[in-house]
């Protein structure tokens, strides 16, 4: 099991931070859940609230956060565009703000930090697949620039805490990753296609449905930040976590349909601005440096986020 840590995850009653806080729990770490619950949920997190191991903190990384931790994995941030681009100017304070306080939480502490940075800093991309060096095409001034230049400055004050503090960093950029725990109200494709689907509704198609996707699952996502996190880098360096299999919206929405065995229609929709064309991970780096790659196909992935949403509008219908 190794040396036992104690470890803050910030973003920790989100969808990816509490089953990551889960994880890291049963690997025997001390865990520190800090959320101020704008996309958080308190159920996400109700099953560790009985352990001596498990510390919630309800806060904003916007304001500084002191505690002597050992590792830090800073998921604070909405990642839906709904959510995202509902308060760009919040959105972009989490992005920057929050890094640098806990960039100076890992410096004073010594400990090492790892961004949940994101697939969005490429923009709609020009080079297909996307590898880490490429430097990507991305609109600062749209409606999706909160988050995506966002991240990209969470990035650059990374390493630049690196080159002026020595801070021990690591960045993963995440591909679109979904699975138990979303959100019903989530905005993300897999999600509305899924409570879509189960309620007999249209699902809502954006274009012409060919722009495509890589979904991740869940768990290997978090496996991916484990490994990324625990691993040795002479240098610093971002490193793709997401899925090389790439779907069109059309291929997903009628995986969900015969998954779900709904009746529902397609409703073709207009585009929204600068929505990327294409979308898929190039993972040879973290198959190299972390001997990482996914090993859930979509159907198999979509079958469980199925059925866990079964379960969760009943209760909600209930």
């Amino acid at each position: 099991m190794g040396v036992s840590k104690r470890i803050l995850v910030t973003g920790g009653a989100g969808f990816l931070g509490s089953y990551l806080c889960g994880r890291l729990l049963a690997q025997g770490h001390d865990v520190i859940c800090l959320d101020n619950f704008h996309t958080g949920s308190l159920d996400n997190i109700a099953a560790y609230m009985g352990s001596d191991r498990f510390r919630l903190v309800r806060a904003d990384v916007c304001e500084p956060f002191h505690a002597p931790v050992d590792q830090i994995f800073n998921l604070a941030c909405p990642a839906s565009p709904v959510h995202y681009q509902a308060d760009p100017i919040r959105t972009m304070r989490t992005n920057v703000i929050g890094a640098m306080n806990l960039l100076d939480l890992a410096t004073r502490t010594g400990a090492r930090i790892l961004q949940a940075s994101t697939s969005e800093v490429y923009g709609d991309p020009l080079v297909h697949p996307q590898p880490e060096d490429y430097r990507g095409h991305v609109s600062i001034t749209g409606i999706r620039a909160c988050y995506d230049e966002g991240k990209r400055s969470a990035e650059t004050l990374f390493y630049d805490y690196n080159r002026c503090h020595g801070t021990d960093i690591r960045i993963a950029r995440i591909f679109n990753t979904y699975g138990p725990g979303m959100r019903a109200d989530d905005g993300r494709v897999v999600s509305n296609f899924i409570v879509q689907a189960l309620k007999g509704h249209s699902l809502t198609i954006y274009g012409d449905g060919r722009q495509t996707r890589s979904f991740c699952y869940r768990d290997d996502l978090v496996d991916g930040l484990i490994r990324l996190m625990n691993s040795d880098q002479a240098e610093p360096q971002a490193i793709n976590l997401g899925n090389p299999g790439e779907f069109t919206m059309l291929e997903l929405a009628e995986m969900v349909i015969d998954l779900t065995s709904s009746k529902s229609r397609l409703l073709f929709m207009p585009l929204p601005q600068d929505d990327p064309a294409q979308r898929r991970p190039d993972i040879s780096r973290a198959q190299a440096l972390l001997d990482w790659q996914p090993c859930i196909a979509l159907r198999a992935g979509l079958k469980e986020t199925v059925a866990y949403f079964e379960r969760a509008l009943n209760v909600v219908a209930a």
